[in-house]
């Protein structure tokens, strides 16, 4: 046969062959938006849930079977703050010398698949070079397994301030960063860099409204954007489509960050009871990131030189409070959605976080609705993804045991399907 006509038939046989359905024996069923089902099958067709049926459906010809009847199937996990491109160690910052872009490239691949095979579907990567927004690309066009990414490309960052790579280092090695670096001061700069960053392809845009833990800088949670500044990178952001997201630990600039419009805070570490209360008139969420909270404070209490003392006198006096802000900030009602800032903390250990939000004080119910359907709603894609519901896309995970009663059965993850396709079994 002659190419061009093998190529139009191969085509059209494509064009019309049914999706794959796959069809998921389930023992119990945590669809999130509704009631625990029993005994039910979840029929995927595609890269969609078609239905979900009573019982174990007959199985027609041709379609896959997955026998989870043991298993409680939730939908697929979300994060809200993971930082793909790296994971704190010893060598953390001399790396920012020694590796090159294809460096960090083949070591988020790694990360982003073990993200996904503990059932992490969709992350909100919040800042690194500009590779996260590659990775992501790489994972939407097939060419790398991960998890979906929503991303910010580099955080924006006073002069000095957490964003600012070039903090303590010797002041002829680099040129000062800008705005295209995600460097900026004053209105006009924090407009260009927002810009910037959708022009490079960021979803999202994430701002440091105040120091930080593992930066360089001596402060950890002082305000650093002013008012103005704060309100310009939220407008400009809004013009262009995208939310921002707030990193912020000391509550003068969580509260001027939550009046500038922004939609999540992230750490919140010393937020007052009067900024919970405008976060609830706002609907601004908070991100707890207890996992990253609690290895930074153990690295720095039990691991001698494992931070420069300048982090580590930070890092003590930050951290052991995040699980109290998130106890206190639940029970004020203020919005969770479910984070970690893995990479602070090792990847593939993000379920960990389930567990310090019950000793947090958060009901289990809760801990798993701010993971799947509020975190869905917070990057808004409530529409798509956080339920188990016919039309909204296959991202499926299966534990051992049930974590409405146990938390600990998050800890279990053994099957994971991410649009319509199974990533591990």
């Amino acid at each position: 046969m002659h190419p061009l006509k093998f190529s139009l038939l191969f085509f059209l046989l494509a064009k019309t062959l049914p999706a794959q359905t796959t069809y998921l024996f389930c023992g119990r069923i945590l669809p999130i938006n509704s009631e625990a089902i029993l005994n039910a099958t979840i029929v995927v067709e595609g890269n969609k849930i078609a239905r979900i049926e009573p019982g174990f459906s007959r199985v027609p010809t041709g379609a896959e079977v997955v026998d989870l009847k043991g298993k409680t199937v939730l939908p697929g996990l979300i994060d809200c703050h993971v930082h793909l491109e790296w994971e704190q160690s010893r060598s953390s910052y001399t790396e920012r010398y020694t590796l090159n872009p294809a460096d960090i490239a083949y070591r988020a691949a790694v990360y982003a698949r073990r993200t996904l095979d503990i059932g992490f579907t969709t992350v909100r990567d919040l800042g690194g070079t500009g590779v996260n927004i590659a990775l992501r690309n790489a994972i939407n066009a097939g060419w790398t397994v991960g998890p979906r990414i929503l991303t910010v490309g580099r955080a924006l960052s006073i002069t000095g301030g957490h964003g600012d790579a070039t903090t303590g280092a010797k002041w002829d090695l680099f040129d000062p960063p800008g705005p295209e670096m995600g460097i900026a001061d004053g209105p006009d700069e924090c407009r260009a860099a927002v810009r910037e960053q959708i022009k490079r392809g960021a979803d999202c845009i994430k701002v440091c409204a105040t120091g930080g833990v593992l930066s360089l800088a001596r402060d950890g949670t002082l305000p650093h954007y002013a008012e103005d500044e704060l309100t310009t990178i939220v407008q400009t952001a809004r013009d262009l489509g995208v939310d921002v997201a707030a990193h912020a630990h000391g509550d003068a600039g969580i509260r001027r960050a939550v009046e500038a419009g922004v939609v999540s805070i992230e750490h919140g570490t010393f937020v007052s009871e009067a900024t919970m209360e405008a976060m609830i008139k706002h609907g601004t969420y908070l991100i707890p990131t207890l996992t990253a909270g609690q290895a930074v404070s153990d690295s720095a209490m039990y691991a001698k030189g494992f931070f420069p003392e300048v982090v580590r006198k930070k890092a003590l006096e930050v951290c052991p409070q995040l699980k109290a802000t998130a106890g206190k900030a639940y029970k004020k009602g203020v919005k969770i959605a479910f984070g970690t800032d893995s990479g602070v903390s090792p990847h593939g250990k993000n379920n960990l976080e389930f567990g310090l939000l019950v000793e947090a004080g958060m009901k289990n119910v809760d801990i798993l609705r701010a993971a799947t359907l509020d975190a869905a709603t917070l990057l808004r894609m409530n529409d798509r993804i956080g339920s188990l519901e016919p039309g909204k896309l296959a991202d499926i995970v299966a534990v051992e045991g049930n974590p409405m009663e146990d938390i600990r059965a998050m800890l279990k993850v053994v099957f994971v399907m991410k649009d319509g396709k199974v990533v591990r079994q």
